[in-house]
């Protein structure tokens, strides 16, 4: 598996040649996501400057299968700090797991202390 392209915030979203395709440029900010921390689908899509678009943010996780590296994805969750790709991670309880491989806490689906560990990229990315 390779590495995921070194880009910054700017050039993902003025001059890269990615630019036009927001799955890949979801895939760049999901690479920064810190180990031990969580971000939200609409943190990524305000990012990326597509506010309102977290659906698309799903959706593009959903096709990470097909990326020739490994993202944290399991790092992505809702805006309520629920797992609500979990079922994408080939088990109910895989995405819990590797959560909490990374001293994450969860109960019931959700991040305990989500906003301890809410990492906002338009924040921490600039």
């Amino acid at each position: 598996m390779g590495s995921p392209p070194t880009l910054t915030p700017k050039t993902i979203t003025n001059t890269h040649p990615i630019k036009a395709n927001f799955y890949h440029r979801v895939y760049e900010v999901v690479s920064r996501i810190p180990y031990g921390r969580v971000t939200t689908y609409g943190a990524i899509g305000s990012f990326l400057g597509s506010k309102g678009s977290a659906r698309m943010v799903g959706w593009a996780l959903n096709h990470t299968k097909t990326v020739p590296y490994n993202l944290p994805a399991h790092r992505v969750v809702n805006r309520k700090g629920l797992l609500t790709g979990k079922h994408h991670f080939g088990g109910t309880r895989t995405m819990q797991e590797l959560l909490e491989s990374e001293g994450i806490k969860i109960v019931e689906n959700q991040v305990v202390d989500f906003e301890t560990l809410f990492w906002n990229p338009c924040e921490e990315e600039k």
